[in-house]
């Protein structure tokens, strides 16, 4: 609903005029039929992330997408892989509110030192939907835990 995609049954949700949000949600929607390269760089040799431009490729094998991994069918790639690249679209898109929906699903150790590290760095503010307690605990400051009953927790800090 804050990013638009469904709406209340009542109510309303007013999102700031000053928020740009960037979405990753669980479906992972990428084109099967492009290469990592093309999903990311659009055939760019040079692509703008946030403020500034990178080489493409640089960019990709950031991600841990090298040589001729950048080359591999998006439908070909595992869970973890399409998790690496669904983070790289969302950090090339930008914004100042991250919204991520389980974003530590079929993550390699690598990959979620480096989402951790990300997002303790990362000027604006993060809404994550996750189970992984270990993670929040990692990068959260303000928690709304959400129980089996309905009732909902606030945590300053983590759990």
């Amino acid at each position: 609903m804050i990013a638009g995609y469904d709406k209340p049954d009542s109510g309303e949700i007013v999102v700031g005029e000053t928020v740009e949000l960037a979405y990753v949600d669980q479906m992972r929607d990428l084109d099967g039929d492009k290469t990592v390269w093309e999903e990311l760089s659009d055939g760019n040799d040079i692509i703008k992330v946030g403020n500034y431009e990178t080489p493409s490729r640089a960019y990709v094998g950031r991600f841990n997408f090298k040589g001729s991994d950048q080359q591999k069918r998006v439908a070909d790639l595992s869970g973890g892989e399409r998790n690496r690249l669904h983070l790289a679209k969302l950090l090339k898109q930008g914004g100042n509110v991250l919204l991520l929906d389980e974003p530590t699903n079929d993550l390699d150790v690598e990959t979620l030192r480096a989402l951790e590290e990300a997002l303790l760095n990362f000027p604006g503010s993060a809404l994550v939907i996750s189970h992984d307690r270990w993670f929040l605990d990692r990068v959260a400051t303000h928690i709304l835990a959400f129980e089996d009953d309905g009732d909902v927790v606030y945590f300053e800090g983590n759990f």
